[in-house]
């Protein structure tokens, strides 16, 4: 895979855009019955799948204000408030969901654009608990906007996010991922790429994985079962 630096907004940028007029689409297609309708993520509706982007997308607008000013602005109040305000969007009226949708994503656009190199080199701390330079913001929303697109169970699936940020995801999630000490060695072996992905402990003998790039992405990240036969068992990525 090709490996990306997540600090190149040259590259972010474009797929951040891209990502939320994929994701702000999907949402416009949906009548508003079907915003009750389950996704793809275990206890959410997709409404509740549209109010965590666009809480996302405040908690990314609070670190931009953060690297910008040197005051540190927690992306989140706490992880009980974060969730009560997914709750609390999750019950708005689908018309005020879409509008906070496109609102909050035109404000973080906005506060990106006014950082300059220094506030991009700011260290802000996300909302695990791990810092990094403002620049890896926009990154950090391209994974929402694209990966919770499929979540929504529309009409996105991984075979539409676009095959270089598909083998991006992929390297992002699998360094994640062998950082974990309980994650087990794995050859991902992507039938539709001229390359493998070894991740998890070195040393040990990896299970090999087939299939397409984005059946690949979709296992690793959580969201799909494995697309060829077998007993491994990955930790949580997120």
């Amino acid at each position: 895979m090709g490996r990306l630096d997540t600090l190149d907004q040259g590259a972010t940028l474009p797929w951040m855009r891209k990502g939320t007029a994929v994701f702000t689409d999907a949402v416009a297609r949906l009548d508003d019955a079907a915003f009750a309708a389950p996704s793809l993520l275990p206890g959410w509706s997709r409404a509740h799948v549209i109010g965590h982007v666009a809480r996302n997308a405040e908690g990314l607008t609070r670190l931009c204000e953060w690297a910008a000013t040197g005051v540190e602005t927690p992306m989140y109040a706490s992880r009980e408030s974060r969730d009560a305000d997914i709750e609390a969007s999750a019950v708005l009226r689908p018309a005020a969901l879409r509008e906070d949708l496109v609102t909050t994503a035109s404000r973080l656009t906005a506060a990106l654009s006014t950082l300059d190199d220094t506030a991009r080199r700011a260290t802000v701390r996300g909302a695990s608990g791990l810092e990094f330079p403002a620049a890896r913001i926009p990154w950090l929303r391209v994974r929402e906007v694209w990966l919770h697109a499929v979540d929504l169970a529309a009409d996105v699936s991984f075979d539409d996010i676009p095959a270089p940020l598909v083998d991006a995801l992929i390297d992002d999630v699998t360094g994640s991922l062998s950082k974990h000490p309980d994650c087990p060695p794995v050859l991902l072996v992507p039938l539709d790429r001229g390359d493998t992905v070894r991740f998890g402990p070195p040393g040990v003998a990896p299970t090999e994985v087939t299939g397409t790039a984005a059946q690949l992405v979709g296992w690793v990240s959580g969201r799909a079962g494995a697309p060829s036969p077998t007993d491994v068992i990955l930790p949580a990525w997120l």
